[in-house]
């Protein structure tokens, strides 16, 4: 288990110029959806042989600095039989574990959900040091309506988040908080960044009320966006300006770093616009490094290549490796 000093040190590390982090912490059944796309069959053996072949890509040790893992992927092995987690360790990329659970409907408000995972969660942390993780993620939803989110939807779930962060750095890991408010809706810009500001300023409110170590800590955070279906457009410099301009508002400058998500946005969307956060953040000398924790954004191109093959393997795997290094140099400012 690391120390409590350790965990700076570990923070600085996920964040390390020019790498970022794939999320491949899926559930079984959102990676049972991804799969039935392309007819590949639901089963333990085929997300192992699916996790299996992204980790094992030769080279995306230069562009990953961790991936987050399902509670079934930390339990498996590579074909030949290495723990995933110690795979991964010893090609320098750090194992994380996704811990939040399933959500709850807010009392009051059925359209929200709160998200479960406190009950039991030390013991599982402890379980998780022992398969050699290093990190961890808990992830909250925030939906944007005419009267969402309610201020209860916001604060519980900050509070749920702050709590799992002060027991994630007792186990001695880092706590990687995903708030993310999505896309989903017929919002503007400008609302979004204002429930994006509300809801980290609360999250961090709570971290601070819990006593954590905000050096030994990452955000995960959604960009400013227009609702998917309010048909406004955005240009990649107008979403940075927004996003940047929340989080410079928002975030302690203690935080070691911060990570987008992809939110459902294509490849191509989500490369274009964290080009434009980093670069304009490096203009203004942004107190953190801004780099990726993507799903979708770098695993949607791969399945389709490989769709359950093993004769595709070696040409998703290249596609892979083009999308790593692709990002990260993106997460430089580099495109």
């Amino acid at each position: 288990m690391a120390s409590a000093s350790a965990l700076p040190i570990i923070a600085r590390k996920l964040v390390a110029p020019g790498k970022g982090i794939l999320a491949a912490d899926e559930s079984i059944g959102t990676c049972g959806k991804r799969f039935q796309k392309y007819g590949i069959p639901e089963t333990p053996e085929m997300r192992r042989k699916w996790r299996g072949l992204l980790f094992s890509t030769p080279g995306i040790e230069k562009g990953l600095s961790g991936v987050i893992l399902f509670d079934e992927t930390i339990r498996q092995e590579t074909s030949e039989g290495e723990p995933f987690a110690e795979y991964l360790e010893g090609r320098g990329v750090l194992p994380g574990i996704k811990v939040d659970q399933k959500t709850e409907p807010l009392a009051g408000s059925p359209e929200e959900e709160l998200t479960k995972g406190l009950e039991g969660l030390p013991e599982r942390l402890r379980e998780y040091v022992g398969f050699g993780a290093k990190f961890t993620k808990w992830r909250a939803v925030i939906r944007i309506k005419e009267n969402l989110p309610t201020d209860a939807c916001i604060e519980e779930n900050a509070r749920r988040m702050a709590a799992y962060a002060k027991e994630s750095q007792r186990a001695g890991l880092v706590p990687v908080v995903e708030p993310e408010v999505l896309l989903d809706g017929v919002h503007t810009l400008v609302r979004s960044e204002e429930v994006i500001g509300k809801t980290l300023r609360a999250v961090f409110r709570e971290v601070k009320r819990e006593g954590c170590d905000l050096s030994g800590l990452i955000l995960k955070s959604s960009m400013a966006l227009p609702g998917k279906d309010s048909g406004a457009t955005a240009s990649p410099g107008e979403i940075a300006e927004a996003t940047l301009r929340v989080l410079l508002s928002s975030v302690p400058k203690e935080v070691p770093g911060i990570l987008f998500l992809s939110g459902g946005a294509t490849p191509e969307e989500a490369t274009e616009r964290l080009n434009e956060i980093v670069k304009k953040g490096n203009a203004i000398n942004a107190p953190w490094p801004l780099t990726f924790s993507y799903s979708r954004a770098l695993q949607d191109p791969v399945l389709a290549a490989w769709r359950g093959k093993d004769e595709n393997a070696p040409q998703a795997q290249a596609i892979f490796a083009e999308r790593v290094a692709q990002t990260a140099r993106v997460s430089e400012g580099r495109l």
